[in-house]
């Protein structure tokens, strides 16, 4: 028994080193990859990252410069940039929406033991690695391209990566669902419709809509961003100011608050219902 003992111990500790050998190379690895990335875009980089180190405060002192002796003018600022700021809510919302309806079929179709046709599911993962893959910005730089500027090809640009990120998280939802009352709805002669749709999504709701309220934080902050490209609402807008520089930064300065508040309190709101659905209570 001691002999037993003795060799199982010595078996675990073995495995043990093993592991923290492997763990060490791991992170030897992407310490090396890290340093070698941050070098070669240094080297690439118009001016190096060391050297611009002590400049890095110096816009946002600039607008805190110009924005102080005109804080009176602020709220003016804050009323004149609304509108731009709820387009670009809206941008996100329409978004967030028509992304994760198409993304709850396409997750429906990928599943392995729902899918409405086996075959093509590795088809549909790819199209929604597709969709994860190509970042907004470069889908509505080619829509803007061809539609012309303004919120549309924000809209289109954002719902198509929603599909890729969404499709993903509804998936892994979906192969944790109980396939009992699916099961009972096709012994009845249920339609495949029927079975999803009354077998399927009361279990995962709660979870689609906890991850389509995440989706639409990440939504609002990429709208924003694309602004900047011409695709219309704040980041336009705050695109517009930054570009005139001094005498225009108070008014960037309103819209940085806009932005700001605007994305504590959605995430504050989101955080609390999806705490309501997750754990049935609400943390704000």
């Amino acid at each position: 028994m001691a002999y037993v003992d003795s060799d199982f111990r010595a078996h675990y500790f073995e495995m043990l080193r093993r592991k923290r050998l492997y763990s060490g190379i791991v992170l030897a690895i992407f310490v090396l990859l890290l340093a070698s990335g941050f070098l070669l875009a240094n080297d690439r980089n118009a001016g190096g990252f060391l050297q611009g180190m002590p400049q890095v405060l110096d816009f946002p002192a600039d607008v805190v410069a110009d924005a102080a002796p005109k804080v009176a003018e602020l709220p003016a600022h804050l009323v004149t940039y609304f509108p731009a700021l709820l387009e670009t809510v809206n941008i996100a919302a329409v978004s967030t929406l028509a992304g994760g309806v198409l993304a709850i079929f396409v997750s429906l179709l990928s599943t392995r033991g729902l899918a409405r046709f086996p075959r093509p599911i590795p088809v549909f993962r790819r199209f929604m690695d597709l969709c994860r893959a190509i970042p907004e910005i470069v889908i509505a730089l080619i829509l803007i391209f061809v539609l012309g500027g303004g919120p549309v090809p924000a809209m289109i640009a954002i719902a198509f990566h929603t599909i890729g990120a969404l499709g993903k998280l509804f998936s892994e939802v979906n192969e944790n669902a109980d396939l009992k009352p699916v099961e009972g709805l096709s012994s009845v002669g249920a339609s495949w419709m029927q079975r999803m749709w009354l077998g399927v999504v009361p279990q995962v709701a709660p979870n689609w809509l906890s991850y389509a309220l995440l989706r639409f934080e990440i939504n609002v902050r990429a709208s924003a961003i694309l602004g900047f490209v011409g695709a219309g609402g704040i980041g336009y807008e705050l695109k517009n100011t930054m570009s005139w520089g001094q005498g225009k930064f108070d008014e960037a300065a309103a819209i940085f608050i806009l932005l700001f508040l605007t994305i504590v309190v959605f995430d504050q709101l989101s955080s609390a219902v999806r705490n309501r659905l997750t754990h049935g209570r609400a943390v704000l």
